[in-house]
């Protein structure tokens, strides 16, 4: 086969690394043949191209007599291996007397920036956290490298065309390189997992930041993000430049004091585990009161089927009781790089009293507090905008 640059590819479900020769679906490392991963790798570097067999054979056997039987069965393995069961609605089309055509949108680089105004204009690529799980994960935007940590739940593909997500990301790309990833077992990272511990979570956050060649970052972080980022600025404090933390914890449900307006752990195992792929039902209906409270129905119906694509009921459930254990307030005199914490004054989710915490036990926090009631950063409201105008200020500072 011909020689090409080495790329890590995502598409549907599947991930390709083929400088490492490595094929994952669903998460988990699959085994192909040589010949059948050339062949899948040939059809993703021409994806939506007509393909005919003798540019194959050309390709992949480098022009050497091969039968047609030969052809036909290491496609048909490919096949097998990424899953094209439907025959009405093939991903690898065959088209009569012409060849064959991949025709699902392929997402993925060869270690080259992202063209800010093509379609995609996000690069996705897949690293292995330390425990082996494949972590997916973008960059776009151009500028200072900044990190956005992982949180509860994320699609890199369904939020690059959200009109929740999508306006957050394009802000933050305007005045940097932004890297950001879905946690293990959500969205195109690795599943299933079964452990969320917060060491998990950091060492997938190191992985991502060495295959993205982040050498000293900046981190800008949401909710369960926050104390992953304190963990990870604690443990590694030389990759990290500056912090912002947005509507975060210190301690998670389970191991703070109930506060009166907050909801609490078990509320939100019962939504999930009662509402879960039931988009207009009830687990709908209570993300809009609680994380988006001013959010259209197009937004709130927008973020759902997000959040339904992003992981099954039993990972979110998962997810969801592991974070509500997270406790870090025993290492944030460790944190010692600026760090400026904001939170919206009547976000239900997490208290702003959790905030108020954290920046008094960093050593070096200020403390901003907008006036605003959403957990999920809402475009369309002065919120937003005030919390994209104090993140960007505070990390392009000296």
């Amino acid at each position: 086969m011909s020689h090409a640059l080495p790329m890590k590819l995502t598409f549907g479900d599947c991930a390709v690394d083929t400088g490492r020769q490595m094929f994952w679906k669903l998460g988990k490392p699959v085994r192909l043949e040589p010949q059948v991963f050339d062949v899948l790798a040939y059809f993703l570097r021409h994806q939506g191209t007509v393909i005919s067999r003798d540019d194959l054979i050309a390709a992949v056997w480098d022009g050497r007599a091969v039968s047609d039987s030969t052809v036909s069965t290491r496609i048909n393995a490919v096949r097998r291996a990424i899953g094209d069961n439907d025959r009405a609605n093939r991903m690898l089309e065959t088209l009569s007397k012409r060849g064959y055509r991949f025709s699902v949108e392929v997402f993925g680089d060869t270690r080259t920036k992202p063209d800010p105004q093509s379609s995609v204009g996000q690069a996705i690529n897949v690293a292995r956290s330390s425990d082996g799980t494949v972590i997916a994960h973008a960059t776009s935007g151009e500028g200072p490298p900044l990190l956005r940590a992982g949180q509860f739940l994320t699609h890199l593909n369904m939020d690059w065309e959200s009109e929740v997500r999508r306006p957050t990301l394009d802000r933050l790309g305007t005045h940097f390189s932004l890297t950001r990833y879905d946690q293990r077992g959500t969205g195109l990272s690795g599943g299933p997992a079964t452990d969320f511990s917060l060491d998990r979570l950091v060492e997938d956050m190191l992985a991502v930041a060495d295959d993205a060649e982040l050498d000293c970052f900046g981190i800008w972080a949401t909710s369960q993000g926050v104390p992953v980022s304190l963990a990870f600025a604690a443990a590694h404090p030389e990759r990290v430049n500056r912090m912002v933390l947005y509507g975060g914890f210190v301690q998670g449900r389970a191991v703070r004091e109930p506060e009166p307006d907050s909801v609490q752990a078990d509320t939100f195992l019962e939504l999930i585990a009662e509402g879960w792929c039931k988009p207009g039902g009830a687990f709908g209906k209570a993300y809009a009161t609680l994380f988006m409270p001013d959010a259209s129905a197009a937004q709130i119906d927008d973020m759902c089927k997000m959040q339904l694509s992003s992981a099954t009921p039993d990972i979110a459930i998962a997810l969801r009781r592991s974070l509500d254990t997270f406790d870090v307030s025993d290492i944030l005199d460790q944190v010692r790089v600026p760090v400026l914490v904001v939170h919206s004054v009547e976000d239900s989710v997490n208290p702003l009293s959790q905030s108020r915490l954290m920046a008094s036990l960093l050593p070096d926090a200020q403390l901003s507090i907008v006036d605003g009631r959403n957990h999920v950063p809402l475009p369309g409201t002065d919120a937003w905008e005030t919390i994209m105008r104090v993140s960007v200020d505070f990390l392009k500072s000296d």
